[in-house]
């Protein structure tokens, strides 16, 4: 049976990062991808990308519109492996920890937690001020990972896909999907005085 994963991509900066997970994904035969991509997430990657909104929504299994409350995502029922919300913007990581379910991205997420199954969320935003804190506090208490795409530079890369590739492979870490292809593992620092 194939993995679910909803990938969620959200209006924050950092739209490449879910596109490049759903390229990633797309490759895996055992993993069916259920995208959320919302009206500013879309706008956000047109901005920041070469990807429209239909190539974005080609690299899917299956597409949800938003705005579709009624969709079989909505409900606990709906059997998943997890959830990931990347780029997630604050006003959404804000919905989920009020319970404010007035979109699929809020209310998947909101079923994901109850249903205490794994809620990955790839929080961009910087600096952070008092209410953003405490939305991601109360997320992590309430079962969530809250993981910001925070290069690894011990890896030295050379481009951006370096980074981003790193930084992907980490989020499939989170999701138990085998990632060993893609990233660079920590080995330690030999300690150059000991030579």
């Amino acid at each position: 049976m194939k993995k679910k994963i909803i990938v969620a991509i959200t209006g924050a900066t950092g739209s490449i990062y879910g596109i490049r997970l759903l390229e990633i994904l797309n490759t895996l035969g055992d993993v069916e991808t259920h995208l959320i991509l919302s009206a500013t997430g879309a706008l956000t990657a047109h901005a920041e990308t070469n990807w429209d909104k239909q190539a974005i929504l080609k690299l899917a299994d299956v597409v949800h519109n938003p705005k579709d409350l009624g969709a079989t995502l909505s409900s606990g029922s709906f059997i998943t492996h997890g959830m990931i919300i990347v780029p997630c913007s604050m006003k959404t990581i804000g919905s989920i920890a009020s319970g404010v379910t007035d979109n699929l991205v809020a209310r998947a997420a909101d079923v994901i937690l109850k249903e205490r199954r794994r809620l990955v969320v790839i929080a961009r935003e910087t600096p952070l001020n008092l209410v953003h804190l405490r939305n991601m506090t109360t997320l992590t208490e309430m079962g969530a990972i809250i993981a910001p795409p925070v290069p690894s530079y011990y890896t030295r890369p050379k481009t951006i896909d370096d980074i981003v590739n790193q930084t992907v492979g980490r989020m499939l870490d989170l999701l138990d999907i085998p990632a060993d292809k893609l990233i660079q593992r920590w080995a330690g620092i030999k300690d150059a005085s000991t030579n």
